[in-house]
């Protein structure tokens, strides 16, 4: 599995059974949209998440062996706080699948 820049590291953590590795550490924070998602391909990576959510607007995603999850924020303690359903989506991502992932609001203190 693949995070791509703004995905949160943390949630590296919280998907028990997923290597994970990051733009960052492979040396692609250069890459653009495009060419990141040809080179996760390339790399043999089965699942690319991001939280850009103009990715699908951006990228013609037609025809792409990858599975491309988008979370739809980038803050940590909102994914922390609505876990279930960013997990669930990553682990049931399949070849050549877009989803978008909503996150509820943070609860207030």
């Amino acid at each position: 599995m693949f995070f791509d820049q703004g995905t949160p590291a943390p949630l590296r953590r919280s998907l028990a059974g997923h290597e994970v590795e990051t733009a960052h550490e492979r040396g692609w924070s250069q890459l653009k949209n495009g060419a990141l998602i040809a080179a996760t391909e390339q790399a043999g990576f089965e699942v690319f998440v991001s939280t850009d959510q103009n990715l699908r607007y951006q990228q013609n995603l037609a025809g792409r062996k990858i599975a491309i999850v988008v979370i739809l924020t980038t803050s940590w303690p909102r994914i922390l706080a609505d876990l279930p359903p960013v997990v669930a989506a990553i682990d049931s991502a399949s070849p050549g699948s877009y989803v978008e992932v909503p996150v509820a609001a943070a609860p207030r203190s």
